[in-house]
């Protein structure tokens, strides 16, 4: 049989994708038997819910006047060294590039000249903007290509990603670029239809969007496509989340009329108490490497209605799990909804469908046991 892992998870403290997908990673492989440490500046939402036996390093750093923020990712890294002479450390799974990678390379760094265990293997998962946004901007560029080239396995939440991380970082022919799909994964006895059971019925059928009201999830313009799919007709969106966007989301219902149909519910931990009584659930993001809001959806029995960005279509299959709109196309994006939500097309049957696929292909064991095969693959090497 094979001996548990020592495995430490390097995340962002977040609702956000990424931070999601590290702590149920985490709290995962600590439930089959492994050693798991997690490294964040802050407790992540999903790890505090959660009476898992993942133990966790809040490293914030300390504040001094040289420095203009608290350098919380060098506390992480000296975080990760001091676990790693305690008990040595298999693996540091670092979840975004920048800084998460770097600070795993570093720790490694350290670790090599040390006298005691082996040093750990770096993992880097890419979760999209790591690559899209921060990660192709000159100022970081360059150190994100390292970190990529200096982990001891990298790996992408979609094909779409992998591609993008190759096409824009993978460009010596002599060092190719090796970047495993991984998908994101959900917990298919968690985020159940059955949730719905504990919610009151409506008069009114209902859309429903999670995200963090960044740009690029274009709430006011999703927002604009509900008040356009409505024609007269009764329904409801309900935004869950916060970020720079809402007040631009307020402002759009107001101006449009809808106010009264619109909620702003704010962050939210009870996911699947508000996924699955929905009718639909919504995404409009103009870039999206997987769309993990969208995928829990699906498993609570719910169809999406997205943009057709990134690797969503890796996720939604246009047609059968849910609808899928060209990124621009706000009125054919209002027409689907309309669709979905008014009755023209068969919701519930649709839901089933993507509770289906949910479970066939994102159910979190089969995930989660790929990115073990990889700790022990890599650590064998």
């Amino acid at each position: 049989m094979d001996r548990p892992l020592k495995i430490g998870v390097v995340c962002h403290p977040t609702y956000g994708g990424s931070g999601v997908v590290a702590s149920e990673l985490a709290l995962s492989l600590a439930d089959i038997g492994h050693c798991v440490h997690l490294f964040s500046h802050e407790v992540p939402p999903r790890l505090a819910a959660s009476p898992g036996p993942v133990q966790m390093h809040r490293a914030q750093g300390v504040p001094y006047p040289l420095f203009h923020s608290t350098p919380h990712d060098l506390a992480i890294t000296s975080e990760i060294l001091n676990v790693h002479r305690e008990i040595g450390l298999d693996v540091v799974h670092a979840h975004y590039a920048l800084p998460h990678a770097v600070s795993a390379f570093l720790a490694r760094s350290a670790a090599s000249a040390d006298r005691g265990h082996r040093p750990p293997k770096v993992v880097t998962t890419l979760h999209g903007t790591d690559i899209t946004l921060v990660g192709n901007d000159p100022s970081y560029a360059p150190l994100t290509q390292f970190v990529i080239r200096a982990s001891d396995a990298v790996t992408a939440v979609s094909s779409w990603l992998a591609a993008e991380t190759r096409r824009q970082f993978c460009l010596d022919e002599d060092r190719p670029c090796l970047v495993q799909v991984i998908p994101n994964f959900v917990d298919i006895e968690r985020f159940h239809p059955d949730a719905a059971k504990r919610r009151p019925k409506r008069s009114r059928p209902r859309a429903v969007h999670v995200s963090n009201f960044r740009p690029v999830k274009r709430v006011p313009w999703l927002v604009e496509a509900f008040a356009k799919c409505l024609e007269g007709r009764n329904a409801e969106l309900v935004l869950v989340g916060d970020g720079p966007d809402q007040a631009a989301a307020r402002d759009v219902a107001q101006r449009l009329g809808v106010a009264d149909r619109v909620s702003f519910l704010g962050e939210r931990d009870a996911m699947p108490e508000l996924l699955a009584p929905a009718d639909v659930f919504v995404l409009t993001s103009r870039e999206e490497s997987f769309g993990l809001a969208a995928l829990e959806a699906m498993a609570c029995g719910t169809p999406v209605v997205a943009t057709d960005v990134g690797g969503v279509h890796e996720v939604v299959e246009d047609g059968v799990t849910g609808l899928l709109a060209a990124r621009d196309d706000q009125a054919g994006f209002a027409a689907k909804l309309g669709a979905l939500l008014f009755g023209a097309i068969d919701a519930r049957e649709m839901g089933r469908r993507a509770r289906a696929a949910a479970v066939d292909r994102f159910r979190r064991e089969k995930i989660v046991a790929l990115y073990e095969t990889l700790y022990r693959n890599t650590i064998a090497r």
